[in-house]
């Protein structure tokens, strides 16, 4: 197994005539590290929300910190679902936004925006609609101030429709 795999774990629904997966791996990176808070630690699976517990990102603190989740292809996002830091510091992550598209210019950070996270209580998860947007790059960024960004949980669900699940089924079971 490697942390750069796309797909590790998946969950498909039928959605209204469209099918959604529930990305759980993809290659992740951010602007810096403190603490030894590595970035694929919002990939990992944990909603887990207390430092101590080892399932958060950490940057420095810096203008304008991001993190960025490489899906490797483009694809069209349906939500956004951010788990924030429980024991400490949970107001750092007012006013970041989600950034989803195919640009790697500025880190990524000059994508479309999705949404912006006004405020997210302590420990809690929140999911964010971005209706369809295509791009190959997920990103967390807090503009415009020096802050510290830590995630300890993004989840992806991104749309497929039937020709594509029928395509993704068939390669699962020649795994």
């Amino acid at each position: 197994f490697s942390l750069n795999m796309l797909i590790v774990c998946f969950l498909v629904a039928a959605v209204r005539s469209k099918y959604v997966l529930l990305l759980c791996r993809g290659t992740a990176t951010q602007s810096s590290v403190g603490w030894n808070g590595l970035p694929e630690r919002a990939i990992d699976g944990n909603r887990a929300s207390i430092w101590e517990q080892g399932s958060c990102t950490h940057t420095q603190g810096e203008m304008k910190p991001w993190w960025r989740l490489d899906l490797q292809k483009t694809y069209n996002v349906d939500t956004v679902t951010i788990t924030n830091r429980r024991d400490c510091c949970h107001e750092r992550i007012n006013d970041a936004e989600i950034r989803i598209g195919s640009s790697l210019s500025d880190n990524g950070n000059n994508n479309p925006r999705c949404a912006v996270i006004s405020s997210l209580a302590a420990g809690a998860s929140q999911t964010f609609r971005c209706n369809g947007m295509e791009g190959r790059y997920v990103n967390v960024v807090i503009p415009g101030r020096t802050e510290y960004l830590t995630l300890c949980e993004v989840e992806v669900t991104l749309i497929y429709f039937p020709a594509r699940i029928k395509f993704l089924m068939h390669l699962i079971f020649l795994l």
